[in-house]
């Protein structure tokens, strides 16, 4: 081989190996597997990929059989983030729950059993944990997914699960640098800002992913975020003075800077995928999240040649893409000894019932109801954010429907009046559920108005609880999870 034909080879195969798409379907397609075995370094995984533990282990064998040492990703946050167990609801709470019970012995062992769980399937990158410090409580994309407003409750909470991840084998990917958690716009949707001073940031986002990196975290994930106290002109995904001068010089950080998901509207709808893929990886990022919403091999082939021309235009460094790719495969040669080495000590299953015990803790009750023997459900249900997503159910009526048969319900949007909810309730315990009551001025009116035709109503807020509480009984659980629900249910039924 030549050594222009050599160059020409490197080139290729470093442009595909920063690259992390996805991909439809619960098998791998052909193209995928031929791109793996011509470089391809990481697959991300989303909640079409998967539809058991044993079909996602078969998956990931397949991957595997290319390339012993492929990084397979998921956003797995546990809580209302969930692919696991998009279907279903997850066995986990998420961050506000464990940051309401405080318990960083159980965050570590919580986050220790979700990644054993993730680890038995083959998965061995997560894009977790959020780091980010609800500020803002109007925020429209963290929220619950924060372990809360206080950063340093935050800061050793992250770490711990940073530890309890990595300790199973499975890197953590510690997001959204520099913190996402005082915006009121989701990215996904358009550009968020931040206006705050440097003092701010450094005494409030950076505490948590500083904590993370002295935890060991082997990859962080950028916001597509403005923060012009940083940076006035680029979003953090994007910006040399971020990644690399914030980042990597000052905070001394050596491991994999994963993007957020390139396909997101912050970037697509301002710079496109193309042109942000080449700026991210100019700026220090070292590998491309891409695939929740483009899941093609024509997307792929797109962004491999982007960032190959632009090495030959000059826009972009060979070194710094040599750097990133290198990078890639560092990681994935970690969590290929990491396997060996997974769990020492683990009990033999895991503890299948940390996650129900964990969100039993973390309720908070207010009021001296009785047991209810007659509910009507009724869940006011917002729009899901695009993170989450409205696939995965989340409530109550279910889990109390097992607790007490014949229990009653029924959705309802925005529009819905009190009447509405009581004439479907037809003089039964009417059990209100929220999310995120205080962003939604429709849900506050129905449930004052609620409160003040039945006192004998119950609340259940699973968002971010900030209304004062009403109701004969209020219930906050810090979060939407499956076992979240059946927490609250256990107290309405008074089990």
């Amino acid at each position: 081989m030549t050594v222009l034909a050599h160059r020409v080879d490197t080139l290729t195969r470093d442009a595909l190996a920063v690259l992390q798409p996805g991909f439809e379907g619960t098998t791998a397609p052909a193209w995928l597997l031929r791109r793996v075995g011509e470089g391809l370094t990481a697959v991300g995984l989303f909640g079409r990929n998967i539809a058991t533990p044993e079909q996602l282990a078969a998956l990931t064998a397949q991957l595997r059989a290319e390339r012993d040492d492929v990084l397979v990703a998921i956003d797995e946050e546990g809580g209302d983030v969930t692919r696991l167990e998009v279907r279903g609801g997850s066995s986990f709470p998420g961050n506000l729950a464990l940051g309401a019970v405080d318990d960083t012995v159980l965050t570590r062992d919580v986050a220790r059993e979700l990644g054993r769980r993730l680890a038995e399937c083959g998965v061995n990158l997560n894009w977790a944990p959020s780091a980010d410090v609800n500020s803002n409580p109007d925020n429209p994309v963290i929220g619950v997914r924060s372990f809360g407003a206080d950063t340093r409750l935050a800061a050793r909470h992250t770490a711990a699960y940073v530890e309890g991840l990595q300790s199973a084998g499975v890197a953590a990917c510690t997001k959204h640098f520099p913190g996402h958690g005082d915006t009121n716009v989701d990215s996904h949707h358009a550009l968020p800002r931040i206006d705050v001073d440097l003092d701010t940031l450094q005494a409030r986002e950076l505490i948590p992913f500083k904590a993370a990196i002295e935890a060991g975290t082997k990859a962080v994930m950028s916001a597509h975020i403005l923060v012009p106290a940083l940076d006035p002109a680029r979003p953090a995904t994007l910006s040399p003075q971020i990644l690399t001068g914030l980042l990597r010089k000052e905070l001394g950080y050596e491991g994999l800077i994963v993007t957020d998901g390139m396909e997101m509207n912050a970037i697509a709808g301002t710079y496109g995928i193309e042109r942000g893929s080449v700026l991210a990886i100019a700026a220090g990022a070292d590998a491309i999240c891409v695939g929740g919403g483009l899941a093609d091999e024509a997307t792929v082939l797109r962004l491999q040649g982007a960032l190959i021309a632009a090495v030959r235009e000059g826009a972009l460094p060979e070194e710094r893409l040599a750097d990133a790719a290198a990078r890639v495969r560092e990681l994935a040669a970690w969590t290929r000894q990491a396997r060996a080495a997974a769990v020492p000590g683990a009990p033999e299953g895991g503890a299948p019932g940390i996650g129900l015990a964990a969100a039993r803790r973390a309720v908070v009750a207010s009021g001296a109801a009785a047991p209810v023997s007659d509910p009507y459900v009724a869940t006011l249900a917002p729009v899901a954010n695009i993170a989450v997503g409205d696939e995965t159910p989340w409530g109550v009526a279910g889990e109390l429907a097992a607790l007490v048969p014949g229990s009653g319900s029924g959705v309802f949007a925005e529009g819905a009046a009190a009447g509405d909810v009581l004439a479907a309730a037809g003089g039964r315990t009417v059990v209100a559920v929220v999310r995120d009551a205080h962003r939604h001025p429709w849900m506050t009116r129905v449930l004052d108005a609620l409160v003040a035709a039945r006192p004998d109503t119950v609340v259940v807020e699973m968002g971010v609880p900030r209304a004062e509480p009403r109701g004969a009984l209020y219930i906050a659980t810090h979060g939407a999870s499956r076992v979240c629900g059946r927490a609250a249910a256990e107290l309405i039924a008074g089990v």
